[in-house]
C-alpha cells in the first residue's frame, strides 16, 4: 500500500492532449455531481458518473482494462452489504423503535432537540447516515409540529449530527468505506480512534444548536392550539419507515377484505327488494366485524347461495325457495357480524369455534414475527462483533445480508429492491473517472504544490490540509475528495512514521465527514433531509441554503477544530 501511494503521488503531468480531454470529462462528471438538474444536461448523478466514466475511455485518458481495474469491488460489496442489512432493520421496527425513543417522556423542544442529535448520531454510525435521515425526517416534523415550533433547529440536527455520528465507524458513510478499504484499517481501529472526536462534536454541535435556537426552542406552546395538533406516542409507534421509501401498510387491508365482501355480493339480486340498501349496510358492518367472519370461514365454512334460485328450489307459485345452505350462511354472518363468541350451530351436530381460533392464529404470528425481529437484530449484533475482532468487513457485511435474506425464508426481491443501485453505479463511474483524472497529472502537480506546508507534523500542516479537505469536500463533494487525496496524503505522512500515517487517514475521514455539514451542498444526508421535508405529506418545510449556512459555518469550524486536538494516530 505504501509503495503504491508514493508511485500516485509522483505522477508525472500527462501530454497535453490527455490533460485538456481528461479536465473536459471530469469537469463534466464534477458538474453533474454537484448540480444534477443542470438545465443543459439534467441527466442526474448517476448517469453524470457514468458519462464522465465513458467519456474518459472514448478520450483515451484511460483503456478499457484500466477502466475496469478502477472499480473497488469490495467497497461495493460493503455498501451493498449494510444497505441490505439496513433493509430488514427497517422491516424489524428498528426505526420505529427509535421514533419511539424521541418522545417517550420528553421534556420539552430543547430535550427534543438533544434526543435527536444523540439518536441520529449512533444510528448513523450503525446504519449509515442517509439512511438515519431518510427513515427519521418525517418523524423529526412531526416533533416539531407537536412543540408547536418551527422544525428547521430539529432539521439541522438531524443532519448534522448525522454526519457527525458516521464519522466514527467505516460503515458510516461512503467515504469512510473507502478510507477503510484503502487504508487497511481494521473496524476496531477506525472506531477508536474517532469515538472520542465523535462524541465531543455531537455534544458541542447540540450546544451550539441550543444557543443558537435557545428562544425559539423556549416559545411555550398554545395549549389550545397544541391539542389540535398533538401526535400522540401510539400514532408515533405505528408510524413505518423504509430506507428507500415509506410503506403503505393499507395495501394488506383491502386484501383482506376481499374475500368476506366477496360473499356479501352473492347475497343481493337486482330483483330483489332492497338488496342494494341491504348490501351496502352489510359492507359497512363487516368493516368493524371481519375478524370474526375471516375466522369463521378458516374454519371451512364457504358462503354461498342467491336470493334468486333459477334452477334450483323453485316452489308450485313460481317463487324462489331457499335453499338450506343459504339459511346456514346467513346465520354463521349474522352471528360474525353481532360480535358473539359463542359456538355458532352450521349444521345438527356440528359447531365451528369463531373467536378461539383467531386468537390462535393471531398469537402463533406474533410468536413468529417476533422469533424472526431477533434473529435479525442477533444477525445485526453478530456482524458488528465480526468487524470489531478484524474480520474482512465486505464479505462481514455479504454474510450478514445474506443470512437475514434466508431467514426471512421468502421471494427477497421486494427487500432487494429497495437497495439504492443507482448508488451502486454512481460510485463505479465514479472510480473510473477519478482514476483517469489521476492519470492526467494534474492532482499530482496540485499536491506537489500544497504538500510541504499540508505535513501533519506541526500545527501549521494541518490547518493548510483542514482548509485544504474542507474546500474540496464541499466543492466536489467529499467522496471524490477522499479518492484525489487519500493515497498523497497518506504517503505524505508515512515519510514522517507509522503512526503518522494511520493518523492522517483519520484525520481525512473525519475532516471529509464533518465538511459536510459546511452547506447544505455539502453532504447527501443534508439534501436528503431538505427533500424529505420538502415531499412530507402532512408536515412539509422548505430548508433554506442560507438557514443552513448560518448555523453550518460555525458548527463545522469549531467541531471540526475540536475533534482534530482529540485524533491519535
Amino acid at each position: 500500500m505504501e509503495t503504491g501511494t508514493l508511485e500516485v503521488a509522483e505522477m508525472a503531468l500527462a501530454p497535453t492532449e490527455k490533460v485538456v480531454l481528461g479536465s473536459i470529462a471530469f469537469a463534466i462528471f464534477w458538474v453533474l455531481a454537484v448540480f444534477p438538474a443542470v438545465p443543459f444536461l439534467p441527466i442526474g448523478r448517476t448517469a453524470g458518473s457514468l458519462l464522465g466514466a465513458m467519456l474518459m475511455v472514448i478520450f483515451r485518458v484511460i483503456t478499457p482494462d484500466q477502466a475496469y481495474a478502477a472499480i473497488d469491488l469490495s467497497i461495493l460489496g460493503l455498501l451493498f452489504g449494510t444497505m441490505v442489512v439496513s433493509v430488514y432493520l427497517e422491516q424489524a421496527d428498528m426505526f420505529k423503535y427509535l421514533g419511539v425513543l424521541l418522545s417517550w417522556k420528553s421534556k420539552g423542544a430543547k430535550d427534543l432537540l438533544c434526543r435527536i442529535c444523540v439518536v441520529s448520531a449512533i444510528s448513523s454510525a450503525l446504519f449509515t447516515n442517509d439512511t438515519s435521515c431518510v427513515v427519521l425526517t418525517e418523524f423529526v416534523l412531526k416533533i416539531a409540529r407537536q412543540n408547536n415550533v418551527p422544525p428547521h433547529p430539529f432539521l439541522l440536527a438531524l443532519a448534522s449530527s448525522a454526519n457527525i455520528g458516521s464519522s466514527a465507524t467505516p460503515i458510516g458513510n461512503p467515504q469512510n468505506l473507502v478510507i477503510a478499504i484503502q487504508s487497511s484499517l481494521s473496524f476496531g481501529e477506525f472506531l477508536l480512534g474517532l469515538l472520542p472526536a465523535m462524541l465531543v462534536g455531537v455534544f458541542v454541535n447540540a450546544l451550539i444548536l441550543l444557543c443558537m435556537y435557545w428562544r425559539l426552542l423556549s416559545v411555550e406552546k398554545d395549549e389550545e392550539h397544541a391539542l389540535d395538533e398533538v401526535i400522540s406516542e401510539e400514532d408515533a409507534a405505528s408510524h413505518r419507515f423504509s430506507p428507500a421509501a415509506m410503506s403503505h401498510p393499507t395495501a394488506s387491508n383491502s386484501q383482506e377484505l376481499n374475500p368476506v365482501l366477496e360473499p356479501m355480493n352473492s347475497w343481493s339480486s337486482p330483483s330483489s327488494n332492497g338488496s342494494t340498501i341491504h348490501t351496502e349496510t352489510l359492507r359497512n358492518r363487516v368493516s368493524s366485524k371481519q375478524s370474526n367472519l375471516q375466522g369463521t370461514l378458516s374454519g371451512g365454512i364457504e358462503l354461498t347461495g342467491n336470493s334468486r334460485a333459477p334452477k334450483e328450489g323453485v316452489g308450485g307459485d313460481d317463487f324462489p325457495q331457499p335453499r338450506e345452505e343459504d339459511f346456514h350462511s346467513r346465520r354463521l354472518a349474522k352471528s360474525a357480524l353481532n360480535g358473539s363468541d359463542e359456538m355458532v350451530n352450521v349444521d345438527e351436530g356440528d359447531t365451528v369455534p369463531v373467536q378461539p381460533l383467531e386468537e390462535n392464529e393471531s398469537s402463533a404470528k406474533q410468536w413468529k414475527r417476533l422469533l424472526w425481529k431477533t434473529c435479525v437484530y442477533l444477525v445485526t449484533i453478530g456482524m458488528l462483533i465480526a468487524l470489531l475482532v478484524g474480520l474482512n468487513m465486505s464479505w462481514t457485511a455479504l454474510t450478514a445480508a445474506l443470512a437475514l435474506v434466508v431467514l426471512d425464508f421468502k421471494d427477497a426481491q421486494p427487500c432487494l429492491q429497495k437497495v439504492s443501485y443507482s448508488l451502486l453505479i454512481f460510485f463505479c463511474g465514479m472510480f473510473i473517472t477519478v482514476d483517469g483524472f489521476n492519470r492526467t497529472g494534474i492532482p499530482s502537480t496540485l499536491w506537489n504544490l500544497t504538500e510541504p506546508h499540508a505535513r501533519i507534523n506541526h500545527v501549521g500542516g494541518i490547518v493548510v490540509l483542514t482548509l485544504v479537505i474542507l474546500v474540496l469536500s464541499n466543492v466536489a463533494s467529499n467522496v471524490p475528495t477522499v479518492l484525489l487525496l487519500g493515497a498523497r496524503v497518506a504517503a505524505s505522512a508515512a515519510m514522517i512514521s507509522q503512526g503518522q500515517e494511520k493518523r492522517a487517514w483519520l484525520i481525512l475521514a473525519w475532516v471529509s465527514t464533518v465538511a459536510g455539514n459546511l452547506s447544505l451542498l455539502g453532504s447527501a444526508a443534508n439534501l436528503i433531509v431538505c427533500e424529505q421535508a420538502r415531499r412530507a405529506r402532512f408536515f412539509g418545510y422548505t430548508l433554506s441554503f442560507w438557514s443552513h449556512l448560518k448555523f453550518g459555518v460555525p458548527s463545522t469550524l469549531i467541531v471540526t477544530a475540536i475533534g482534530l486536538l482529540l485524533i491519535r494516530g
